[in-house]
């Protein structure tokens, strides 16, 4: 969305909602409110889908704090994948770069809205990058990660996997853009789920 455009088009200002500091404790018997968006991919500049899911989220985030309860808005940017290599590879520029450009863009379209997060993350981000690090670490420790290969045929533009039976209903066709569906095998990490069933 232009930013140009966004203030002509939809003539949106903030609502503004008292709110006392929060330490998300629970303090006062009340259980604190967490409130998240998808994170979003930086492939590409944001459009009318982000700006809807991230208004659902706001108004169940603006609906908790009229409540007088402790909320935390968390909003942001994914910025790894396969995606985000093939776009910039497609621009000629290095993904962080198409990432801080396309975050960017999608920070200022949440704010022209007036879309009330807390906190903006970057998968980028240096805190983020240590977090994730020491909790996948402590999952690797506990057995409850293994290395495993899945095989299926890939929609590139839906970044969905389809089964064989799936793929064979689909006519090895995208059910949503027609392109071809692509033969795929990947090395992951799995989370042991099974443990828990």
């Amino acid at each position: 969305i232009p930013s140009s455009s966004v203030g002509r088009m939809y003539q949106c200002r903030p609502l503004v909602v008292a709110s006392k500091a929060s330490t998300l404790n629970g303090e006062g018997g009340q259980e604190p409110v967490y409130v998240t968006t998808p994170i979003y991919y930086v492939n590409d500049k944001p459009h009318i889908g982000h700006v809807y899911t991230s208004t659902l989220s706001d108004a169940y985030a603006r609906y908790h704090r009229l409540q007088g309860k402790e909320v935390h808005f968390l909003t942001g940017t994914d910025e790894h994948g396969l995606k985000v290599e093939q776009s910039a590879q497609k621009r000629g520029t290095e993904p962080q770069l198409l990432a801080d450009e396309n975050s960017a863009a999608f920070r200022q379209t949440m704010e022209e809205f007036g879309i009330s997060f807390d906190q903006f993350i970057r998968t980028t981000d240096d805190h983020h990058k240590q977090q994730v690090s020491a909790y996948v670490e402590r999952l690797m420790e506990s057995g409850m990660i293994y290395l495993g290969t899945f095989e299926g045929w890939y929609d590139e533009g839906q970044e969905e996997y389809h089964t064989e039976t799936q793929a064979k209903e689909l006519d090895y066709k995208s059910p949503i853009n027609g392109k071809p569906l692509v033969k795929s095998s990947e090395e992951n990490y799995y989370f042991k789920l099974s443990a828990f069933q």
